[in-house]
């Protein structure tokens, strides 16, 4: 049965994304809206199940690495500040919105602040490939982006976590959290700089087919799980491969054997899968909430984001590009969403109403960065 579901995600987001480039509009938007079309909330010939989440996770994965190997190190490094300044704004303001929007609805302090926190999560994967396309990855303003969305998943989880432990009782300890965190990031220094380029030399050299792109992937996928498991979203472990192998001269080779496995097979199920949460069921009595909490996620982050941009010194274009880029919620959110509805956190009621905001801030994305910059002309 998934060898059918194979061929039909792999048609049905190719057809998709080529129309919508036909109207106008960035591939990446047609692929996600087919998903929702394929998915249980329409048709139904594509359901979720564990090999569909691995598939996609996997997507997703390889999108972030190959956007590390097309990421200028220094542009990242000078771009710190205004990415600082993104990610403390595309916070502040989704968990300020939020939390006055549950509060209109009646709900606790402790919903409140978890829906404003599920708000301010970012996930860039989507504005990545977006920017892929309109070739704005490898400029400033893609490089903020990226550097914003590093420091707000970082944020997000140190949050989240001492909010659960005020409000669940959960036993977190937040000295060991914000410790795993700085040693992950000492030891993927160390590992880039030492590790990486012996590893890939040593790699390339074994005497079976496909050595190095085997090696790249074994780094990529290594570094995604040590993530994970020092409590980092996995994508940024994968991004970080990729900067790392962008330092070293395999860099073009390893890249031009990676899109067509990436983007051949694998990141269009990460596409589809976005939309397989999606349900109409019972939503008409939710509309009004719907409605306003996907104003909030929208303004929320395009504002804060973009103010934050401004106060940086990026231009006003600049400053709106990147806060429409901070704007897709993605996996991040709907994995902080089922973590919520686990831990008491979201109530049931909200749990599909808030799926579906998430998807639209991610629908909302790609045209929203293709009207702001356009597709761009190398100078």
């Amino acid at each position: 049965m998934f060898i059918f579901q194979i061929v039909i995600v792999l048609l049905a987001t190719k057809l998709a994304g080529h129309l919508s480039v036909r109207l106008g509009q960035p591939s990446v938007l047609g692929k996600i809206v087919i998903g929702i079309i394929l998915g249980p909330a329409l048709l139904g010939w594509v359901q979720d199940s564990e090999i569909m989440h691995t598939f996609s996770e996997i997507g997703v994965l390889l999108l972030m690495f190959l956007a590390g190997l097309e990421t200028n190190l220094e542009d990242l490094d000078r771009n710190r500040k205004a990415a600082m300044f993104v990610a403390i704004g595309g916070i502040i303001a989704p968990i300020v919105m939020g939390y006055v929007g549950a509060h209109y609805y009646g709900l606790s302090t402790a919903e409140g602040i978890f829906i404003g926190l599920l708000l301010a999560a970012t996930s860039v994967s989507i504005s990545v490939q977006t920017l892929r396309e309109l070739g704005w990855l490898n400029s400033k303003e893609g490089a903020t982006l990226l550097g914003a969305a590093v420091l707000d998943d970082i944020i997000v989880v140190v949050l989240l976590a001492i909010a659960m432990s005020f409000f669940v009782g959960s036993d977190v300890s937040i000295s060991l959290l914000i410790g795993k965190k700085i040693l992950f990031f000492v030891i993927l220094f160390l590992a880039s700089k030492w590790f990486v380029p012996f590893f890939l030399r040593l790699f390339s050299k074994v005497k079976v087919t496909e050595p190095l792109l085997s090696g790249a992937l074994i780094i990529c996928f290594a570094f995604a799980y040590f993530g994970e498991y020092l409590g980092i979203a996995g994508i940024i472990g994968s991004f970080f491969a990729g900067i790392a192998m962008a330092q070293t001269k395999f860099k073009k080779e390893i890249e031009e054997k990676v899109e067509p496995i990436a983007n051949g097979i694998f990141v269009p199920f990460f596409f589809v899968s976005i939309g397989l949460s999606v349900t109409f069921e019972g939503i008409s009595n939710q509309m009004g909430l719907i409605v306003l909490f996907s104003f909030i996620a929208l303004l929320s982050k395009f504002i804060g984001a973009g103010i934050g941009a401004k106060l940086a010194g990026l231009n006003m274009r600049s400053s709106m590009g990147v806060g429409a880029g901070m704007i897709s919620r993605g996996e991040v959110a709907l994995i902080i969403a089922a973590m919520g509805l686990d831990n008491k956190l979201l109530p049931v009621a909200y749990y599909t109403p808030m799926i579906i905001v998430v998807v639209v801030t991610t629908l909302a994305t790609p045209p929203l960065l293709k009207w702001i910059f356009g597709k761009r002309v190398d100078e």
